[in-house]
């Protein structure tokens, strides 16, 4: 049965781990993360090798779902690319579900793999398994060495608590979506990010798809991050391509 005709089951209560998702069907990506996202994973959607690059250099991720099928290289050429340098989970997506490729998948490093069409419950199966054996003996799942915690400007993310402090140690209550869209903004800062790219990184608490959603967004992040006419500005509007993040971000232990 195809993965986008069964009902949604229910969120799963498991400790958040972040999901890079490499797929070149704009559709697909997004049934794929906004299906995980559902079921408690915060995810980042890649249409090729050069954006999963770009997301692994700015954010730390515990699985890549990867398909073979992508422009430019290859699912198999980025997984064996990726394996020479990190040790992070990948599962490998085919379409034509041949032999060769999952073998080729496995040899050169993927850690499980599946193919096209599947069920939203084998999906999600092999992702806590993958994600389950890749936390070994502590039960958590894999994080920078560098710590939970993003700093930036005297003040600080805890990501475990998703907490943000002020810089005079005043503990900032964020909502649900204010806080996704600050982490987006932190783990890509200093980059120009559309409304459809915030849209996706933010995950699924705004109005997917209406671009009016983001700017309401950024403006109340900013009534709490900028509270006065002379704090330092940490969102730069760049007209007619999006929003920056301006600090620069820090990881901390």
């Amino acid at each position: 049965m195809n993965a986008l005709s069964e009902p949604e089951p229910r969120r799963s209560l498991e400790a958040e781990a972040h999901i890079l998702v490499v797929e070149d069907d704009g559709e697909m990506r997004t049934l794929i993360a906004r299906f995980l996202r559902q079921n408690g994973y915060r995810v980042t959607g890649a249409r090729d090798g050069r954006e999963m690059w770009e997301t692994l250099a700015g954010a730390p991720v515990d699985l890549v779902l990867l398909d073979v099928m992508l422009p430019g290289q290859s699912g198999l050429d980025l997984c064996r690319a990726l394996r020479a340098q990190s040790g992070v989970p990948i599962i490998m997506v085919t379409a034509r579900g041949e032999e060769t490729d999952r073998v080729l998948g496995l040899e050169f490093g993927a850690d499980d793999y599946i193919a096209k069409p599947f069920a939203r419950a084998e999906l999600l199966a092999r992702v806590r398994a993958v994600l389950c054996r890749a936390r070994g003996e502590t039960g958590a799942p894999q994080t920078s060495p560098a710590g939970p915690a993003l700093a930036f400007s005297g003040w600080t993310v805890d990501t475990r608590r998703r907490e943000l402090t002020a810089p005079d140690g005043t503990s900032i209550d964020l909502s649900g979506g204010e806080y996704d869209l600050l982490l987006a903004f932190c783990e890509h800062s200093q980059r120009v990010l559309s409304r459809d790219q915030l849209l996706d990184l933010a995950r699924s608490r705004m109005a997917i798809g209406i671009d009016r959603s983001v700017d309401v967004m950024v403006s109340r992040l900013r009534r709490k991050i900028e509270p006065t006419e002379d704090s330092p500005a940490m969102i730069k509007t760049v007209r007619g391509a999006g929003y920056m993040f301006v600090p620069a971000v820090t990881r901390r232990r």
